[in-house]
């Protein structure tokens, strides 16, 4: 737990700098007139089967993004959450956001049998999200889970973020991800009636640091309306869940998540 305050109070110094850096004026009026402005789109990923798993499977990710109309695109990482902001003053947005994690399904995989499958998670919670400079981008996410985990999660990033036409932009930067230990025993714990049913020995899980990485993105505009992008993600697990014998045993360390997708831009009031 306290990896993910240390987000949570990084996050509300970037909101305490930002805010007393920008011009005074009314982003929540500004926010609360339509029309919008609605990015949707779908992604495909190419990533572990579950968490700490060493084999891959394709999934199918939604993308939206929504924004007051006028307002130039906003750039997002593959990492970002669904989020609104609610105040946005064009450097600096705070609001609301959510994720949605896919079920995990040991049974379907005989690495993993006997432990138990975890339900979807819909993850809800809020960000802030700072540009220090027009190609630097810093941003912080803390999310509670509800439905298969019932922890919480911080995401911490960075991104550099460099428009090289007017079509091609190119981005790249770190990742840091913490969480209690409500939110990853139930992937990388193993208790007692599972250790018996898979062999696994028995292990629990402290909240703390889950990971560290990096991460890269190109996206290309080929209309004002539509845009394609390809990513890559890494991620090292470190600490408890590292240690653990799904991670340490049946999968590895090293998670890869490769990916492209295509959205769609258009305006709409009420």
């Amino acid at each position: 737990m306290r990896s993910i305050r240390t987000i949570a109070a990084f996050g509300l110094i970037l909101a305490a700098g930002a805010a007393s850096a920008q011009e005074k004026r009314d982003p929540i009026s500004a926010f609360l007139t339509p029309p919008w402005t609605v990015t949707l789109g779908a992604e495909l990923r190419y990533a572990p089967r579950w968490d700490g798993s060493e084999d891959h499977r394709y999934f199918p990710l939604p993308i939206v993004s929504i924004r007051p109309a006028g307002t130039p695109y906003r750039f997002q990482s593959p990492r970002d959450g669904i989020a609104i902001g609610l105040i946005d003053t064009g450097r600096f947005r705070i609001g609301p956001v959510g994720k949605l994690r896919t079920e995990h399904k040991p049974s379907k995989d005989a690495k993993l049998a006997g432990l138990d499958d975890v339900d979807w998670t819909v993850e809800i919670g809020g960000f802030v999200e700072y540009w220090w400079v027009p190609w630097l981008r810093t941003r912080a996410e803390v999310r509670q889970g509800i439905g298969g985990h019932k922890g919480v999660i911080g995401d911490l990033m960075a991104d550099v973020v460099l428009p090289v036409t007017p079509q091609l932009t190119l981005s790249a930067g770190p990742r840091l991800t913490a969480a209690s230990a409500a939110a990853l025993n139930p992937y990388f714990g193993v208790d007692l009636p599972e250790s018996l049913a898979s062999g696994l020995p028995t292990y629990r899980v402290s909240g703390g640091l889950r990971s560290y990485g990096v991460g890269a993105q190109a996206r290309y505009a080929w209309t004002q309306q539509w845009a394609t992008h390809l990513f890559v993600e890494y991620d090292r697990l470190v600490g408890r869940v590292a240690d653990s014998p799904v991670v340490a045993l049946r999968g590895s360390r090293d998670q890869w998540t490769v990916g492209g997708g295509v959205t769609y831009t258009f305006d709409m009031g009420w």
